[in-house]
């Protein structure tokens, strides 16, 4: 890359706070042939050329494990240069330079680094002569219109300000950092129209969009030099029908925008916004909400996935799910995008992985997210809970830093693609490397923290533990937790190095010993919901029959309600329907009371939430410090629809070969699954009729059919039963 030969430069005198507009002038004497620009900086940038923006990527350079990866991007600029020519970059704090939530009692160590800026423009005119521009003094710098920005800040700007340019410095900054561009651009995907605009019971103006979002707002209006727009984000009202976001925590999430004179429009250009409302605390003379409009952020991802079914309230679940997911990949897989947090967490991230991989084409944005995960793993093998690793905020422990060996194996198996494997597979046998040295237990992982199964529900309501962090990962055994995960990252580094042609003989080994140990520890302590599903789903108990009997038992006498939490709902309705309890799995799919995916939809939700009861049946909310109303988590269950409900899952790696054995129910009249592999569209669709269910199945491959309890080998097709 050109850019290793430019130099970094920053503003003299800047604080951490000021984002500065880097300028360079420039003569083009020969006519163009190509010509390129290469750019990042040490937070997020938008780069203007003779007043027009350069690419579609919207807070680039991204985010990645920033202190071992810096993504460099290349935009090709010929077309935007002219014979005098202005190239403006201006510099926002972003990921980089953010401020950690108060809640992690951690600081980011580049928190107080000024914005700094490198580049390279590259041009090759039709003489075959050549021209580079690098990032040196004879740039200016200024300070710009943006006075205040941050992602968890939002942005303030001051359009009367007029720029005072004066020549930039040359820094000290790593360059061997730099890395091309390896994941999918951020970009603009679509626009949200006002639903309604009304006056709340306080007085207040609230813009309504109709769908929970991640983005930001754009307008147009007229105003004059001075006057003010102020914006303020939600996700929800309150049971009174006023504004509400304090679930935002420390996050102000807030569009400050002095206007100039005349016609204009904005939108943010360094934060992005997680809400469905805007509260208007000031507006220009003649602003309504027909000037205003929600503008929808995330990685670029194909659709590959769809659901539909006959039940509207099953429907809007799954157009929850796919919100959830856009809202939720942007640029890493956040678990949510609108308080103080926006973490890639690894236990969500691998949670989540198989549904991702069905609705959209997530090869790219995994792959740029693995790396990350390599560099931040430490040289002990540990994998932080989050990244990229911005805050060590706890280690992850089982079903979170697990995400190392789950997640490469869930890509492969959707894709069969065998580099998500070679790629991962060293730090694979690092981490299981990593539990022996930790445990308390020579077999087994035991005595170390976890976040067990996060805001399970079996805690009786009078628990009162120790700290607030124990009454949210409900009554399942850590150690149990932990065993489980750990057996089941050594059988897929097994499963992993046979296909990559290593010796996996001392990890068979290992996994019989933690096989063992795991029976003789738990096999009659078995207590919770959770406790059974994970070890139903990891084949460790040796009458897996009768644990699902008990497990489906456990839930008819408690009402048919779920207990389970972010660990054990993944798999909670494979385990049953595996072992021929299929309709209590439907029964909890489709329960409208709380806790019930439904429920969330009775009361109006439009994205996953992240509790069943995050707004409860009498309208107030569960909690204003832990409560998102968009966390994909949850919705993981859609896998399920799709490889049980309608039956569609691989029995070769990629979808090479497929089964198809849809099990259906008659509380639902209809129900479809689309899915588009490697090898070609599949598609699973039943519904209910005066003589029977009529199955229509369409497949690219040979395909294995299991309906009424028969079998139909079937070749590349459509079919009719």
């Amino acid at each position: 890359m050109r850019i290793s030969s430019a130099s970094w430069i920053t503003m003299p005198g800047a604080s951490s706070t000021t984002a500065p507009i880097f300028r360079r002038r420039f003569r083009c004497r020969k006519s163009v042939r190509t010509a390129s620009l290469e750019v990042t900086c040490d937070g997020v940038y938008e780069a203007k050329l003779n007043g027009e923006r350069v690419g579609r990527f919207i807070l680039a350079p991204g985010w990645t494990e920033y202190r071992k990866r810096l993504q460099v991007q290349t935009y090709d600029i010929e077309k935007l240069l002219k014979e005098d020519n202005v190239l403006e970059v201006t510099v926002g704090s972003g990921w980089y330079r953010r401020t950690n939530a108060p809640w992690t009692k951690t600081q980011n160590p580049d928190e107080f680094l000024p914005a700094m800026l490198i580049a390279a423009l590259y041009i090759v005119y039709t003489d075959g002569s050549e021209e580079t521009i690098l990032t040196d003094g004879d740039w200016e710098v200024s300070e710009s219109e943006v006075t205040l920005n941050g992602i968890f800040i939002g942005e303030d700007v001051d359009m009367t300000r007029v720029p005072i340019f004066r020549p930039a410095v040359i820094c000290d900054h790593p360059k061997n950092i730099l890395i091309p561009q390896e994941g999918p651009e951020v970009r603009e995907q679509e626009t949200v129209y006002p639903r309604s605009s009304f006056r709340t019971p306080r007085g207040e103006w609230v813009i309504d969009f109709g769908q929970n979002l991640t983005g930001y707002m754009a307008f147009d209006i007229s105003a004059h030099a001075g006057e003010k727009l102020c914006l303020s984000t939600a996700e929800v009202l309150d049971k009174d029908g006023n504004f509400y976001n304090a679930n935002y925590r420390s996050a102000r999430s807030r569009l400050i925008y002095v206007c100039r004179e005349g016609r204009q429009s904005y939108k943010p250009r360094f934060t992005f916004f997680g809400f469905r409302y805007l509260r208007v605390d000031a507006y220009p003379q003649g602003f309504s909400a027909e000037n205003i409009r929600a503008i929808v952020l995330h990685s670029e991802m194909t659709r590959t996935g769809w659901l539909h079914s006959s039940d509207r309230m099953l429907d809007r679940l799954f157009s929850n799910i796919v919100w959830s997911q856009k809202g939720n990949y942007l640029d890493i897989p956040t678990d949510c995008p609108q308080r103080d947090e926006r973490y890639g967490w690894t236990g969500d991230g691998q949670i989540f992985c198989r549904t991702a991989t069905y609705q959209y084409d997530v090869r790219q944005f995994f792959r740029k997210w693995l790396a990350d995960m390599r560099a931040a793993q430490h040289d002990n093998g540990w994998v932080p809970e989050v990244i990229p690793s911005l805050t060590a905020y706890k280690p992850g422990g089982g079903a979170w830093s697990d995400a190392v060996t789950i997640i490469p194996w869930q890509l492969f198996e959707t894709y069969g693609d065998l580099s998500f494997l070679s790629d991962m597979y060293p730090a694979m046998e690092k981490w299981i490397a990593y539990i022996p040295t930790v445990s308390t237990d020579k077999d087994l992982w035991t005595g170390c923290w976890t976040y067990g199964d996060w805001l399970a529900l079996d805690a009786p309501e009078d628990y009162h533990p120790a700290t607030i962090e124990l009454s949210k990962r409900g009554f399942s055994s850590d150690d149990l937790v932990l065993s489980v995960f750990y057996a089941n990252s050594v059988d897929i580094v097994i499963r992993s190095g046979e296909l990559l042609g290593k010796d996996v003989s001392g990890y068979r080994d290992l996994y019989a010993r933690i096989v063992s140990a795991y029976k003789a520890r738990f096999s009659e302590r078995l207590n919770t919901q959770t406790e059974k599903v994970l070890t139903l789903h990891f084949g460790l108990t040796d009458d897996p029959q009768r644990l699902a009997d008990a497990l489906a038992a456990q839930i008819a006498d408690c009402g048919t309600k779920l207990q389970t939490g972010l660990v054990g709902t993944p798999y909670l309705l494979h385990e049953l329907s595996r072992y021929g309890h299929g309709d209590i799995a439907w029964s909890l799919l489709l329960r409208k009371e709380y806790p019930g995916w439904l429920y969330s939809v009775s009361k109006g939700a439009t994205t996953i939430w992240e509790h069943w009861d995050g707004i409860r049946p009498d309208g107030s909310f569960w909690d204003d410090d832990m409560n998102s109303y968009n966390h994909y988590a949850y919705g993981s269950v859609a896998d399920w629809v799709f490889g049980v409900a309608c039956g569609i899952r691989p029995m070769k790696p990629g979808f090479a070969q497929v089964l198809i054995a849809p099990q259906p129910d008659r509380r639902v009249a209809s129900l479809s699954a689309v899915l588009d592999t490697v090898h070609g569209r599949v598609s699973s669709a039943w519904s209910w009729t005066d003589n029977g269910i009529r199955y229509e199945i369409e497949t690219p491959v040979k395909t294995k059919i299991v309906i009424g309890g028969k079998t139909h080998i079937v070749e590349k097709g459509r079919y009719l039963l």
